[in-house]
């Protein structure tokens, strides 16, 4: 992949190069063009570039509905990347395809944010715990970071005021909005940031049981909250062992859960049959939304980062109740 990659990359250079030497009065519209990977990066600058958005291309890379952990760039996407003023991405695992990309942009100038190294010490180790079913694949190899960052609204307070300043770097003359506009988001982040506190201060269970991928580890640090899970956020697996649906069972029974918790998408097969597994009546599903796999018709549909957070707190009173 990575072979393609810089032959794509390579290819593109050399045609750009031609491109601004045939025609040098075919400049560009002046626009500061910016690239995100994920929905939440997207939306994040949406909102700090305020009525500046006509000064700006903003793209979003996967808005095909594919998942940050199965994505793989087009050659379109890298001819946009290697020419963007601004570029935004994770930093995790299932980046690792940018180092390429990057090594052999058109436009050196560009601004690129990696949102693990911005959050540094705050950023999290996947975590592997009791009952997950791990990877076939995986041994004792070195932890990899936990690249759902977006799900903590305090991680999304800190990159909404460190990508406001990056904007104001590349566009002084925007500086002053940009800043305003992050300052009166990051208050909306933090307001919904104490309702999840509240709602999870007063819920008498503090355990959440995700029949599906967990990628909420960010999310439950937070707020103190405990879990169980069949995979890890980053897993590739979608079929449960008989030993994790049958632990996954055990431990609804012996905490007393109503719920279980699966992510937007999926089947619900795993969290059927661990409830069946279970011999309980009357219990229910919760459906967290982790934003993996915002698509461009749900963003003209209206799709919006604090709506879904909101929602997903929702969800989450339900899955503690």
């Amino acid at each position: 992949m990575k072979k393609i990659i810089s032959i794509i990359l390579c290819v593109i250079a050399v045609i750009s190069l031609f491109s601004s030497c045939s025609s040098p009065d075919a400049a560009d519209d002046g626009k500061l063009k910016i690239v995100a990977t994920v929905f939440p990066q997207y939306d994040w600058v949406k909102n700090i570039l305020g009525d500046r958005s006509v000064n700006a291309d903003l793209t979003l890379l996967l808005d095909s509905g594919v998942d940050l952990h199965s994505y793989q760039p087009t050659a379109d996407d890298l001819v946009k990347i290697s020419s963007c003023d601004m570029f935004i991405y994770v930093g995790g695992e299932s980046d690792e395809w940018v180092d390429d990309a990057l090594a052999q942009a058109v436009n050196k100038d560009m601004t690129v944010i990696n949102l693990l190294e911005v959050l540094g010490e705050s950023a999290k180790d996947e975590e592997i715990k009791e009952g997950m079913q791990a990877e076939k694949e995986e041994g004792g190899e070195e932890a990899e970071k936990d690249e759902h960052v977006w799900l903590s609204l305090k991680n999304a307070a800190v990159l909404c005021g460190y990508i406001a300043g990056k904007l104001g770097e590349k566009d002084p003359e925007g500086r002053a909005v940009y800043s305003a506009n992050a300052d009166a988001y990051i208050e909306k982040l933090n307001a919904l940031d104490s309702l999840y506190k509240s709602a999870v201060d007063g819920a008498a269970n503090k355990t959440l049981l995700f029949c599906d991928r967990f990628p909420f580890r960010y999310l439950a640090d937070d707020y103190g909250l405990d879990y169980y899970a069949a995979f890890a956020g980053c897993s590739a697996e979608s079929e449960a062992s008989f030993e994790t649906i049958t632990f996954l069972a055990g431990k609804l029974k012996t905490l007393g859960l109503k719920n279980v918790v699966v992510l937007e998408g999926g089947s619900g097969k795993i969290a059927s049959t661990v409830i069946s597994t279970s011999g309980l009546d009357g219990i229910g599903t919760v459906t967290l939304n982790s934003m993996q796999s915002v698509t461009a018709q749900d963003i003209e549909n209206g799709a919006d980062y604090i709506d879904i957070m909101t929602q997903n707190l929702e969800g989450l009173k339900t899955a503690l109740s």
